[in-house]
């Protein structure tokens, strides 16, 4: 059950980095709109871009624990940021529940992800 749960809300997180990604690469002006909408300026929309792309095959490949954990604080920092700039411009309420949910599913997707593999020799280390 862990883990199908894991791969279910795992999908929902690639997902909406793959298709954001690819949207913001490739200045879809619905996505170039919307951010710029917020307030920011338009070069914003590849950097994002990129760093979502980035960000699905550091969720997807196994091993890389350090990098997976940078690419789930990417996705924190993204959606919080998103939440909080649609709430400053006042956008509709249905902004908040859709980006609540998508944080949800990177959240659950954290937290059951595959235990890491640390070897004995680096615990010895830390606690010496």
């Amino acid at each position: 059950m862990r883990r199908y749960a894991y791969w279910s809300a795992t999908a929902v997180t690639v997902f909406m980095l793959l298709s954001g990604g690819l949207a913001y690469v490739m200045g879809a002006e619905f996505a170039v709109g919307g951010v710029v909408a917020l307030g920011y300026p338009a070069y914003v929309v590849t950097i994002l871009g990129v760093w979502k792309l980035l960000a699905v095959p550091a969720l997807l490949v196994p091993g890389f624990d350090r990098l997976k954990e940078w690419a789930y604080a990417g996705v924190m920092f993204d959606l919080t940021g998103a939440a909080a700039s649609h709430l400053a411009v006042g956008d509709p309420l249905w902004h908040q529940f859709l980006i609540g949910g998508l944080l949800a599913a990177a959240f659950v997707s954290y937290a059951l992800r595959p235990a890491v593999r640390v070897p004995d020799r680096v615990l010895a280390d830390v606690s010496a």
